[in-house]
Formats: structure tokens, C-alpha cells, sequence
């Protein structure tokens, strides 16, 4: 595939630029096998509907045509489990865990790997999502299977990771 420039001008990030270097939802790291795309995660519901609703221009047209997204307010009502699963980017701030690259974090440095785009923060970013598991195996430990209203917090979080927190 022939490298693609992305300039990002939106109202996180101005002036950032970034090669796409894979084509589309390929050639992803060994061991990283998200279950959902980000277009499915947004017509999901997620993250309150606030994520990414000034980013149209960087990712495809299609990501938002279903995308739950209120670009006032973070809504729960928005999400797929009806609840609240997120901490405030101050939050993510102060832990460290997001890099000048994907101000917005794991799921804006999600949708630039999956269109594509490589780097030197994949290694973290892939064994942050490894990580996630550890939810879904309380899910597993403490809810009959397909009961969706136990620990909806966690499988929602779980959704916001790439994981369908709906098939546990």
C-alpha cells in the first residue's frame, strides 16, 4: 500500500500529521484482535456519545452515519449498556496514559491503527487493551452468560476497549 498523509485540524489537535501505512482494518500486530471496529463501537454508543464528534473529516464518512454522538454533553443514555463507564480525560491525564499523539486517547490512537497509521506507542497502547481481560473474566466469574444487566459498568468499559461486552 502507498502511504497516506493525514493532517488533522480539529479541536483537540491542530497542525498534527501522520502516514496511513496499512491498509484499512489489516495488518494489525500479532495478538491484537479487537472484536468490534470503531464504526460499530460508535453505533454502539459510547463514551456518552462525546467522542470524536468534531473528527468527520479524518475518518470515514460511513463511521458516522449510525454513530450515537451528542457533541455537547457526555450522555450515558447514549451508550449501548445505558450507564456511565468513563473517567474524565483529566483522569486519563493524570494516570499518564495519553501521549501528545491521540490526545483524545485509546480509542482516537484505535481508530488511526485501524486506518492504518503505525507507531512507536502501539506496543502500550495493545497492552493496555491485553489488559482489559481482566473484565471480562469478572464478568464471566460473577454474571450468568447473557445476562447484560449484571456488571453493565464493565461490559460497557469493555466496549469502549473493542471487546463486545454484549457476548459474555
Amino acid at each position: 500500500m502507498k502511504s497516506v498523509e493525514v493532517r488533522v485540524d480539529d479541536l483537540m489537535q491542530r497542525g498534527y500529521v501522520y502516514l496511513r501505512t496499512e491498509a484499512p482494518g489489516k495488518a494489525f500486530h500479532r495478538g491484537f484482535a479487537p472484536e468490534l471496529r470503531p464504526d460499530e463501537l460508535l453505533a454502539l454508543g459510547v463514551f456518552g456519545g462525546k467522542y470524536m464528534t468534531d473528527c468527520a473529516a479524518e475518518f470515514p464518512e460511513r463511521w458516522y452515519e449510525r454513530a450515537k454522538l451528542c457533541h455537547e454533553s457526555h450522555r450515558p443514555e447514549l451508550n449501548f449498556f445505558l450507564v456511565n463507564a468513563s473517567k474524565p480525560l483529566s483522569y486519563w491525564r493524570a494516570m499518564g496514559w495519553i501521549h501528545p499523539e491521540d490526545p483524545r486517547g485509546w480509542f482516537q490512537w484505535y481508530c488511526r491503527y485501524f486506518m492504518g497509521r503505525r507507531g512507536p506507542d502501539d506496543e502500550r497502547q495493545i497492552a493496555r487493551w491485553k489488559a482489559m481481560t481482566r473484565h471480562i473474566a469478572q464478568v464471566r466469574a460473577h454474571c450468568e452468560e447473557g445476562d447484560l444487566l449484571c456488571r453493565s459498568r464493565q461490559r460497557q468499559a469493555l466496549l469502549h476497549w473493542a471487546y463486545d461486552g454484549r457476548r459474555i
